[in-house]
C-alpha cells in the first residue's frame, strides 16, 4: 500500500469555521495515526469571493491549534505549488487531455441563453438541468457540427468545458464513514469543469491536484457527497485510481435550552425577533418579540420542544413564530448562531477587510488551544473507553475513520467551557501567570503575589481571566456590599467584634495564613462565639460578598494594613 497522504484544501473566502477546523484535525489525526503526511493546499480559483488576508488567517489558525502541515504554500514540498492559482499550466495540460476523451465537451451557451431556457422550463412547470437529456438541443460540441464548432472557435467565442455524464449508468460509491451507496447517472447534470476564463472549477482542479499530489484519502464535509459520483467518473475519465473518500457529518446548532438564561433572554429575543420580522414583515416587532420571549421563558421546561409544532389553536403569528424557532433550533452551526448566542465559531479573531467587523475567536475568548482542539475532536468521534481528555498525540494514536459518527454532532457551548476548565486545572501556576501577563488585564502586582492568587483561584476558573475577575478583591477594596449577604452576616454586635479583631491583626507580626487561622480560632474562642460569627462578616468586609477562598488566605494576600482598612470601611458602612 502506498504511503497515506491527506490534504486539507480550504478556499480563502473568509475565516476558518469550526467545521473546517474539524476537517483539518481529522485529516491530521488520520495521517499521523497511519504514519502518513498531511498537506495544506489553498484552493483560490474563486476570485470573485476571495477575501484579503484569509489565507494568512487559515495558516495562523491551524498553527495555533497545533495542526501543523507537512507541506503547504508557506513550507513548500515536492508537489509545489500549493496554491491553485499558481497551477494554471498543469490544469491546461489536463484540460487538453480530457477533451480528447468521450467524457467532456465544450459548450458555447451564454448566461442569457441559459436563463431564457430556464424560464421556458419554469413556464411549463419543469426544472431545467444541463444534462444527458437536454445537451443534444443546446449550443455545444455534441449538438453542433464540427464545422459550426470550428467556426465558433475561430471567432474566439467564449466557451466552457463540461463533463459528459454517461447515460443510465448505476455507479457504486464507497465511503469509509457512510458505507456503500449507488447513484444513477441520469440524475446527475453535466457540470462545468473549466470556466470561460480557462480556470478549472473545484470539481476538476481538486481531482487533478489530488492525483498530482498522490493523495490517498479525501476527508471532507458531507456537503460534497452529491459530487462523489462526478468525482468518481472524473478519475475514470482520466484513467487514474481514485483515492478513498470519507464524508464528515455536519456540526449542528446548539440546544437552545442550554444557552438561554435570565441575563441574556432579552438580547437573544431581540436577535431572533429582528431576524423574524425581516423575513415576515407583516408582523410587528413588539408582538413578535412578546411571543418569542414567552416561548424562550419556557426553554428549560421539558415541554419547550413540544410547544414548538403548530396546532389548530395557534394564531397566524404564533404558528409563524413557532415555525421560525423550530427551524432556528436545527441545522448547521453558523457564524450567525455564534453572534446570536454569544460564543465564537472561529479559532481566532477575524476582521472583515470590507466592513471592519470583528468576529470573535476562541483564542481571544480565553480558550486554551489544547482545550479547543480536544472539544473539536469529539464533535463526531468517540475514543475508546469514552475518554474525554486527550492530548493531540493521544488522539492521533487512537484515531480511526471507521469510528467517526454518521450522524451530525451538536455543538455545546457548555461543553466547550467544560473542556477549557479541565485544561486550566492542568496548567501550572507559572504557566497561567504567563498567560495572564500576556493578556490585556491590568495586573499591577508582583509575580510572587500573583502566583499565590492563581493557586487559590484557578480551581474555580473556566478561563484565565476568571482568576482575575473572580479574585478582583485581591487587587482592589470593595466599594459596596452584597445586600443579601449583609443581612446574613452582619448584626448589631458584628462591628464591635470585627473592630476588636482588627487590633488582634494589628498585633500579629507573622502575617501568614497559618498564623492568622490560629488567631481567628483563639479570638472566637475567647469571645465565646462560633467561627462563623467572625468569618462571615470578615469575608464580607474583605470581599464585598460571601465568596472567595479561605479567609486567612485572603488576609495574608491582601496584607495587614489593607485588611485593617477594609474592616474599618465595612464597620463605618454598617453604622
Amino acid at each position: 500500500m502506498s504511503k497515506v497522504r491527506v490534504r486539507f484544501a480550504p478556499s480563502p473566502t473568509g475565516p476558518l469555521h469550526l467545521g473546517g477546523v474539524r476537517t483539518a484535525l481529522y485529516d491530521y489525526l488520520f495521517a499521523k495515526n497511519q504514519g502518513g503526511e498531511f498537506v495544506l493546499r489553498i484552493e483560490d480559483t474563486d476570485t470573485a469571493r476571495y477575501v484579503e488576508g484569509a489565507e494568512d488567517y487559515i495558516e495562523k489558525a491551524l498553527e495555533w491549534c497545533g495542526i501543523i502541515p507537512d507541506e503547504s504554500p508557506k513550507k513548500g514540498g515536492k508537489f509545489a505549488p500549493y496554491r491553485q492559482s499558481e497551477r494554471r499550466d498543469i490544469y491546461d495540460r489536463y484540460t487538453e487531455q480530457i477533451l480528447k476523451t468521450d467524457y467532456a465537451y465544450i459548450a458555447f451557451d451564454t448566461a442569457e441563453e441559459l436563463d431564457a431556457i430556464r424560464a421556458e422550463y419554469e413556464a411549463n412547470g419543469e426544472v431545467f438541468s444541463y444534462d444527458n437529456k437536454s445537451r443534444n438541443r443546446l449550443r455545444n460540441s455534441i449538438a453542433l457540427s464540427e464545422e459550426e464548432v470550428q467556426k465558433l472557435l475561430d471567432g474566439k467565442t467564449p466557451y466552457v468545458v463540461r463533463f459528459k455524464m454517461p447515460v443510465d449508468r448505476t455507479l457504486g460509491l464507497v465511503d469509509i464513514i457512510r458505507g456503500n451507496s449507488a447513484v444513477n447517472t441520469d440524475t446527475l447534470d453535466d457540470k462545468v469543469l473549466v470556466k470561460n476564463d480557462g480556470m478549472p472549477t473545484y470539481h476538476f482542479a481538486n481531482i487533478i491536484d489530488d492525483h498530482e499530489m498522490e493523495i490517498t484519502h479525501v476527508i471532507r464535509g458531507e456537503e460534497w457527497l452529491p459530487s462523489l459520483g462526478l468525482h468518481t467518473l472524473l478519475y475514470e475519465a482520466m484513467g487514474w485510481e481514485a483515492p478513498e473518500f470519507a464524508h464528515l457529518s455536519l456540526i449542528l446548532k446548539p440546544d437552545v435550552s442550554t444557552l438561554i438564561n435570565r441575563e441574556n433572554i432579552d438580547s437573544i429575543t431581540k436577535s431572533f425577533t429582528e431576524e423574524f420580522v425581516t423575513k415576515n414583515s407583516q408582523f410587528s416587532f413588539e408582538e413578535s418579540a412578546a411571543l418569542i420571549k414567552s416561548l424562550f421563558s419556557e426553554v428549560k421546561s421539558p415541554r419547550f420542544k413540544s410547544m414548538l409544532p403548530e396546532n389548530e389553536k395557534d394564531s397566524e403569528i404564533t404558528a409563524s413564530v413557532k415555525q421560525f424557532l423550530k427551524k432556528g433550533l436545527s441545522g448547521k452551526l453558523s457564524k450567525r448562531d455564534g453572534d446570536k448566542f454569544g460564543f465564537p465559531v472561529f479559532p481566532l479573531n477575524f476582521t472583515d477587510p470590507a466592513t471592519g467587523n470583528v468576529s470573535k475567536g476562541y483564542r481571544e475568548s480565553g480558550y486554551l488551544p489544547e482545550a479547543f482542539i480536544n472539544m473539536v475532536a469529539l464533535l463526531g468521534w468517540t475514543p475508546a473507553d469514552d475518554k474525554e481528555i486527550l492530548s493531540l498525540e493521544e488522539m492521533a494514536k487512537e484515531f480511526d475513520l471507521n469510528k467517526v459518527h454518521k450522524a451530525g454532532a451538536r455543538f455545546s457551548k457548555e461543553k466547550s467551557e467544560w473542556f477549557n476548565h479541565q485544561y486550566i486545572q492542568t496548567k501550572s501556576d507559572e504557566e497561567l501567570l504567563e498567560i495572564l501577563k500576556n493578556s490585556d488585564l491590568n495586573l499591577n502586582t508582583e509575580d510572587e503575589k500573583l502566583l499565590k492568587i492563581i493557586h487559590l483561584m484557578k480551581e474555580r476558573a473556566t478561563f484565565p481571566k476568571d482568576i482575575y475577575e473572580n479574585g478582583k478583591f485581591f487587587f482592589e477594596a470593595p466599594t459596596s456590599y452584597d445586600e443579601k449577604a449583609s443581612k446574613k452576616a452582619w448584626n448589631d454586635e458584628t462591628s464591635t467584634l470585627l473592630t476588636e479583631f482588627s487590633s488582634v491583626l494589628n498585633d500579629t507580626e507573622a502575617f501568614t495564613s497559618e498564623n492568622i487561622k490560629q488567631k481567628l480560632h483563639d479570638f472566637a474562642e475567647s469571645k465565646g462565639v462560633g467561627m462563623g460569627k467572625v468569618m462571615m462578616p470578615l469575608r464580607l468586609a474583605l470581599v464585598g460578598e460571601l465568596k472567595g477562598p479561605d479567609v486567612p488566605d485572603i488576609l495574608e494576600l491582601v496584607g495587614k494594613e489593607e485588611s485593617i482598612a477594609r474592616i474599618s470601611n465595612a464597620v463605618n458602612n454598617f453604622k
